[in-house]
């Protein structure tokens, strides 16, 4: 009788919308061997630890650390904040993984801009030409794997901190797009996609899957679904860039995740967000949570 698979999820404290806690969440749920890596060891990894999890800390661009992590490991969901590392991190994963055997598949945390870049585009943000060449170093290694590709998501600082704010303060929600669509994914959902693929990796193998919401919206149509939500008034505003901008920089984020957001919000009036697919439904068997709904989870968040 083959032994149960093993699962390493990286990023489990947190970052990234807190996809890895809730990918963890899932599989401990299904009663699967997960192992967690966190960057520190915390109370966040003591929560994990709670729900039944093996926590490991340590750095991943470290190849000690990460051998460590991914030392009898079969199934791996790899996924890092936005980071300037961002490929060292995957390089190493990779070289691992080669040197180690064992995994059956890797499920890549990418973003769907990737399918519209080149070798040589230069409109994109930093980070996501890393997740460009990291996909490359993935596919060259030979290891098993399947790319996750979310449009930009619902727990964004574009439609969260940044929108909860104004949101409360001004009953406006200040989004810098202008004519563009987006059709916004929330975490809960990928979440859900990346769990059905590392429980059953040979329907998956291969595969470039690309996370959207139900359905691409306007400004105004966001807006209309935040006031649905909140059962208030809630008006669409376009900010200049300048304004916008102010309002970025004064979050206080590291340069490289500034730079990247930014790049965001250019690419998102550039229409570069105007796309939808079903493949949350078609991988999960429901259709992609709407903005409406995700508000509705989290009014706490908009006053």
């Amino acid at each position: 009788m083959a032994e149960p698979p093993t699962y390493l999820i990286t990023g489990a404290g947190g970052g990234v919308a807190g996809m890895s806690p809730q990918v963890v969440t899932r599989l401990l749920g299904r009663g699967a061997a997960v192992r967690a890596m966190v960057h520190r060891d915390d109370a966040r990894a003591d929560a994990l630890r709670a729900q039944g999890a093996e926590v490991i800390a340590g750095d991943l661009t470290n190849p000690v650390d990460v051998f460590a992590a991914m030392s009898g490991i079969t199934r791996m969901f790899f996924n890092m904040s936005v980071s300037p590392d961002y490929l060292q991190a995957t390089t190493v994963v990779c070289v691992a993984a080669q040197e180690l055997g064992g995994l059956e598949v890797l499920v890549n945390m990418s973003q769907m801009t990737v399918s519209q870049m080149t070798a040589t585009s230069t409109e994109e943000s930093k980070h996501q030409r890393l997740h460009w060449l990291a996909e490359r170093v993935i596919n060259w290694s030979g290891v098993p794997a399947v790319h996750i590709r979310p449009t930009v998501l619902l727990e964004n600082p574009l439609f969260g901190m940044l929108a909860a704010r104004s949101i409360r303060e001004t009953g406006q929600l200040s989004l810098p797009f202008g004519s563009g669509r987006t059709s916004p994914v929330a975490a809960a959902d990928v979440a859900d996609v990346i769990t059905a693929v590392l429980l059953a990796p040979p329907d998956h193998l291969g595969a470039v899957y690309e996370l959207t919401g139900p359905a691409t919206l306007s400004v105004d149509e966001i807006a209309e679904q935040y006031s649905q939500a909140l059962d208030r008034p809630v008006t669409g505003v376009r900010p200049s860039d300048d304004e916008w901008l102010r309002e970025l920089a004064a979050l206080g984020m590291p340069p490289h995740v500034e730079q990247h957001i930014a790049t965001m919000a250019r690419l998102h009036r550039e229409d570069r967000y105007n796309r939808s697919t079903d493949d949350v439904e078609r991988i999960t068997g429901r259709p992609a949570e709407t903005v409406r709904r995700y508000v509705e989870r989290h009014r706490e968040l908009f006053g």
